[in-house]
């Protein structure tokens, strides 16, 4: 939720409990709007040949460990990398290094630095546009009603590209448990809509479910301690954001929403001037989102350490 309605909430454009109805539907109706290449890409980390129920185990603790832990420090951290370190900490626990795939990882790790850069740039550009566009009408309130209005429309395509790029990446997991347990062909996975239909809407209930929980002291971070946002900013924000992840999600990058409108709401806020955005609080995201990967890994490969001793 915290990625989805932070921008919303924060210029007051929804209720809380209006904004995650609002993006609840958006993120289970992505399922209709891009293929499953993210899936793709997270199912092939690990070799499905040593997958199993421990492995997973292992991954999905490591990374509800990481999750939890950040949530209640406020922390938007990324709560994909938080599964991929997980699944990455298992398996090396398991077999050793050969089983994964540092291609596919490499490329994760490489956008946990552009992604937030992207959105902070189309962020920024976007702000500095609109600015110059409405800086001489005078009819001040209606330019605010007309961004509040527009705000619900970034709001809904956000959560769009949330829902693509996050739900595929469970979709991934889960399409690996199954191929290790030998109840689904491997051929699936040549395919970029060739996943049963149950684990893609599965999945984006699920993400669906989890933004109607909140999410608040994440979404309090992001929307007012990082920059005080407007309705014309969060529109900025949410729409740099939203053409980050649908760029992403097209081309099969498994990335960080977290990240995404995290960058994209400081590159609006330092539009109007460095000393807006709180550093400080954004020093503290940064610091989170390096020791994700291997905060959960290190979790993860416990887990599977523990498991394996007690069965």
């Amino acid at each position: 939720a915290a990625n989805s309605i932070a921008t919303v909430v924060a210029t007051r454009v929804l209720k809380p409990w209006q904004a995650v109805l609002w993006a609840a539907f958006w993120n289970f109706a992505a399922f209709l709007v891009l293929p499953l290449k993210v899936a793709n890409e997270i199912a092939k980390i690990i070799d499905s040949n040593v997958v199993s129920i421990g492995l997973v185990f292992a991954g999905l603790a490591g990374a509800i460990f990481w999750n939890v832990l950040t949530a209640w420090l406020g922390l938007p951290s990324s709560s994909s990398h938080a599964l991929i370190g997980g699944m990455v900490g298992a398996g090396l626990a398991k077999s050793g290094f050969h089983v994964v795939n540092w291609d596919k990882l490499r490329k994760t790790a490489v956008f946990i630095v552009y992604s937030p850069l992207i959105g902070l740039a189309l962020g920024f550009v976007l702000i500095v546009m609109v600015m110059w566009i409405v800086h001489r009408i005078k009819a001040k309130r209606k330019v605010e009603r007309t961004f509040r209005g527009m705000q619900l429309l970034s709001a809904a395509a956000f959560s769009l590209g949330h829902g693509a790029n996050d739900a595929q990446k469970t979709m991934g997991i889960i399409a690996v448990l199954l191929i290790g347990a030998k109840r689904l062909d491997p051929s699936v996975l040549d395919s970029i809509d060739g996943l049963p239909i149950w684990i893609v809407l599965s999945c984006h209930a699920a993400i669906a479910l989890g933004t109607m929980f909140g999410g608040w002291k994440i979404v309090k971070t992001m929307g007012n301690k990082l920059t005080r946002l407007q309705p014309m900013g969060g529109v900025c924000a949410e729409t740099a954001a939203a053409a980050t992840l649908f760029f992403t999600s097209y081309k099969g990058i498994p990335v960080s929403t977290t990240h995404t409108i995290t960058g994209s709401i400081v590159g609006v806020g330092s539009a109007n001037r460095l000393s807006a955005v709180r550093w400080n609080i954004a020093s503290r995201v940064v610091w989170a989102w390096v020791l994700t990967i291997p905060g959960s890994a290190i979790v993860a490969a416990l887990t599977y350490w523990i498991v394996a001793v007690v069965s």
